[in-house]
């Protein structure tokens, strides 16, 4: 069972609960590996940090820093104390098992130089210290001090792990990614069913002791908890998908496996091991146990056809790429390979379509220019740092007057943002936007300008700050450079300019997406303006009836975020296409928690000109492939 922690102020209520879900952890005959990081990365905004710890004088994180150590331990310790509090380690009775410290921290520990290992060495000293009555791990930490346990992430650790750095610690891996997080403008990683089980079997045949999955049950990323650029939807293609559903043949398949491994526990456990060669590219591990309990594992590493080993005096032919189980060395009754669940596939029901003008209101944010705004600077300030993660948007805007013709003007924008915005007297030009693997972009605009004052107005948007290598809090957002260039002699440079800053959207500091703050603004019918860009919408509906899970289509939709009942439930980005011209999402997760059977209000706010009429609320169930019935609960 994953647990990781971000550093949020508030450990005991709603959502954040983290008494009551490790309580029902254990109601459930689960366990928990607490991952209390407290840098967790999981694709989670900065990592889990809250953004007020980049303001402390001197702080570096993760390395060898008082400052940044001593919120650590903080941290750290607090979690602890409120486990032991609630009797909840398995030293207490209680369902947690391990704890971790850090996360994946080798992956940037060269960076800190001499003082990354000795921040290692304190990491393990302050967690083994608190004494949690369970062991500690390490997760991709080769040097990790005993006694705390080095282990594995990734997808093949029975081929990738180095084993346990010392002879007294099990093989363990923390993480075994069913699929992958899924970014805008990116397709989604399907990993199959087959794969998966190889590399258990394979990782369990090496003397493997635990296998955590990441994830085993996929999610959803409300508000603003995606890291730069992840999709709301999260490990969706997990066994168990971003709504709870089966996703088949996965969930089938490593079911039979997690049985046929726990069948053959008393040869796991108690037996010893022995491997051998049984081929070029085909291997045998056996585990005997003294009362004659013995399994064996043929392994196949030949993914291009089918192999026939001799296995004790026996005939067993194996699949490519496979593993074959023998559970009592004599008969195989598993192959990795060999699937035998039958696939299903997951379809939406249509139950609302909202394509009545007269069911919408709309309210349009009003385009600051540089006289508005109070908050001046004479540079470009860095996008994190000004709006201190209290919102996604960050204007920054200016005025001139041209001394000089300029018949062909071109706006040129340069940012180390996601999403820029550009207006020129208030009307929309143009947006561009980076992308996860791109971290910086340009714009070159033709714009036209008035005589006497321009006012020029850029909306820096953020999607997520980001969440993994060094030096996390010396990362720079925002416009690096701005200049409108008259001709190819005559360019105005405004980055050492004077510059007026709004931070966030009018309708997000009055919170139009809460039921009492509606009439703070002035809703209007919707029009047939083609200017349709941050505008705010508003409608109601009712739930559907059943307990299917719910979706709202937002394929009309190009990017903004949605509310239904003051919850947020994310980020859109539908207008970004992936290379086979798809959106990365277009359903998003409405739960039934957050709805009531009438009257649910329905928020959207578009950044550029979707279709609110074009959205629908939708239900989502299984059916079985060549099945005409479809289900959508857990088989008892």
């Amino acid at each position: 069972m994953y647990s990781g922690i971000c550093m949020s102020p508030n450990l005991v209520s709603g959502r954040y609960d983290l008494v009551k879900f490790i309580k029902e952890i254990q109601a459930q005959g689960l366990y928990v590996c607490l991952r209390i990081g407290p840098f967790i990365e999981s694709e989670w905004t900065y990592g889990g940090f809250p953004f007020w710890l980049h303001d402390v004088p001197g702080i570096v994180y993760r390395t060898d820093n008082e400052p940044f150590k001593f919120y650590m331990q903080n941290f750290t310790t607090k979690i602890v104390n409120l486990m032991k509090s609630e009797g909840l380690y398995a030293s207490q009775g209680g369902p947690i098992i391990l704890s971790q410290i850090e996360n994946e921290y080798q992956n940037v520990e060269a960076a800190f130089h001499e003082k990354g290992p000795i921040y290692v060495k304190w990491a393990a000293k302050m967690g083994v210290e608190l004494e949690t009555g369970v062991p500690w791990v390490m997760c991709k930490q080769t040097d990790a001090p005993d006694p705390v346990i080095n282990t594995c992430n990734g997808m093949r650790c029975g081929e990738t792990f180095g084993g346990p750095n010392s002879p007294n610690k099990p093989s363990m891996w923390t993480e075994n990614w069913t699929s992958f997080y899924q970014v805008y403008g990116g397709e989604p990683y399907i990993r199959s069913a087959e794969d998966i089980a190889f590399h258990v079997a394979l990782f369990i045949a090496k003397k493997g002791s635990y296998i955590n999955y990441y994830m085993y049950h996929g999610g959803t990323n409300f508000g603003r908890t995606t890291s730069a650029y992840v999709i709301t939807s999260y490990y969706d293609q997990a066994p168990l998908d971003e709504y709870g559903l089966l996703r088949q043949p996965k969930w089938g398949h490593l079911k039979e496996l997690h049985i046929m491994i726990k069948n053959c526990s008393t040869p796991l456990l108690q037996g010893v091991q022995s491997n051998f060669s049984i081929g070029p590219l085909q291997q045998a591990y056996v585990f005997k146990e003294g009362t004659g309990a013995c399994v064996a594992f043929l392994v196949n590493n030949d993914a291009t056809k089918n192999v026939t080993v001799q296995f004790q005096n026996n005939s067993f032919e194996l699949l490519p790429k496979s593993i074959g189980i023998l559970p009592d060395c004599q008969n195989m009754v598993f192959n990795t390979a060999k699937v035998t669940t039958k696939p299903n596939k997951r379809i939406t029901t249509l139950t609302k379509m909202f394509n009545e003008v007269d069911m919408w209101k709309e309210f349009k944010e009003d385009i600051p220019n540089f006289l508005d705004n109070s908050l001046r600077s004479n540079s470009l300030l860095e996008h994190m740092n000004t709006t201190q993660d209290k919102s996604d948007y960050l204007w920054y805007t200016f005025s001139f007057q041209p001394n000089s013709t300029c018949p062909q003007p071109v706006l040129h924008v340069e940012s180390l943002g996601h999403v820029v915005h550009a207006y020129i007297n208030t009307i929309f030009i143009e947006a561009g936007h980076g992308s996860h693997d791109t971290k910086g972009f340009s714009m070159d605009i033709p714009i036209t300008l008035i005589d006497g004052i321009n006012n020029v107005s850029i909306l820096s948007v953020m999607v997520g700050l980001p969440d993994s290598g060094a030096f996390l809090e010396s990362r720079y957002a925002g416009l690096t450079k701005v200049t409108i260039q008259c001709s190819e002699s005559y360019i105005y440079d405004f980055t050492n300019y004077t510059w007026g800053y709004q931070i966030g959207l009018e309708g997000e500091k009055l919170q139009v997406f809460k039921e009492q703050s509606l009439e703070e603004v002035e809703w209007s019918e919707i029009d047939d303006s083609t200017n349709k860009s941050l505008t705010w919408y508003k409608t109601t509906f009712d739930a559907p009836i059943g307990d299917e899970p719910i979706a709202l289509n937002m394929s009309s939709m190009q990017k903004g975020a949605v509310w239904v009942n003051e919850q947020s439930i994310g980020r859109y980005w539908v207008s970004f296409l992936t290379s086979k011209g798809n959106p990365s999402q277009t359903l998003y997760h409405v739960p039934r928690s957050f709805l009531n059977p009438t009257g649910n209000l329905l928020v959207v706010l578009e950044e550029l000109n979707g279709d609110p009429l074009q959205i629908s609320l939708n239900t989502i169930s299984l059916v079985n492939v060549n099945s005409p019935f479809s289900y959508h609960h857990l088989p008892q």
